[in-house]
């Protein structure tokens, strides 16, 4: 992680929403600032990232406040250090760097947490705790939800690659994950037919279980066609069996064939 000292426009310099791990701002620490700065007090400079999405834009990890400050005494241009956060994530080190002379509310923590897994589910609870200023079973709380609809997502595409035939050390390089992880994960597939299943035998349709429990129908056809003989699958599939006798011929240009007395026969 890099950091340069520069003096840039502050016009240029975007307090960016997605990234603050706060609402709002306190209009007591803005006057505070502003004050300070009108007394001649040495204000440290706010850090600020080069923006993603914006031509010669910044956006504020640390400093929204002081930014505020500098923008109600007047001043056109302010001291930034530019930040590289080499792939930490801009969220988590926003909030980090808030929590030094306030600690979050429980809904900003709360919030932060959820938008920081959401980002990146490979997060663990420890890495946004230490963020946000939350201990492991705080976070937990807070993302137990989201953490449960995303291991449910990489259930069933697992699930898929299994009934595809693939075999597991290709399914674990797919997902990056140890072995040991996939065979958690080969764990569920079981359970995870049982209330589909449940419902094929009620006289549910495919499409209407595939509805009900978001599953795409070829996946639900798979469950509904496991274990059935090739009649039994073209049946459930409506697909009509034509025998070898059953010829079907295309326009075409005319053409001769031999038949078993060697009589030249021409089929238009």
């Amino acid at each position: 992680m890099a950091r340069a000292l520069r003096t840039v426009p502050i016009s240029q310099i975007i307090l960016d929403e997605e990234i603050y791990p706060r609402t709002g701002v306190n209009p007591k620490r803005i006057t505070m600032f502003a004050e300070n700065m009108r007394d001649g007090f040495e204000i440290d400079p706010i850090e600020v990232q080069i923006h993603p999405e914006y031509e010669n834009k910044y956006r504020i990890l640390d400093g929204a406040h002081r930014w505020h400050a500098y923008k109600e005494i007047g001043a056109t241009e302010i001291p930034v250090h530019v930040i590289t956060l080499d792939g930490v994530d801009p969220l988590l080190y926003a909030a980090k760097k808030a929590i030094g002379p306030l600690q979050l509310t429980e809904e900003d923590a709360k919030t932060t947490a959820r938008r920081a897994y959401e980002n990146n589910p490979r997060l663990t609870s420890f890495e946004i705790g230490q963020a946000i200023g939350r201990s492991r079973q705080a976070v937990d709380a807070y993302i137990v939800d989201l953490r449960a609809s995303t291991e449910l997502e990489i259930d069933l595409k697992i699930f898929r690659m299994q009934q595809l035939g693939l075999p597991q050390e290709r399914i674990a390089n797919r997902f990056s994950i140890p072995q040991r992880t996939l065979s958690d994960h080969l764990a569920k597939m079981p359970s995870l037919a049982i209330p589909l299943n449940a419902d094929l035998l009620k006289g549910f349709t495919v499409s209407q279980v595939a509805q009900k429990h978001s599953w795409i129908e070829p996946m639900v056809w798979s469950l509904a066609l496991e274990g059935k003989g090739d009649l039994q699958r073209f049946k459930a599939l409506n697909w009509g069996l034509r025998t070898w006798d059953l010829w079907n011929w295309n326009d075409c240009l005319p053409r001769e064939i031999f038949t078993p007395l060697n009589l030249s026969v021409s089929f238009v």
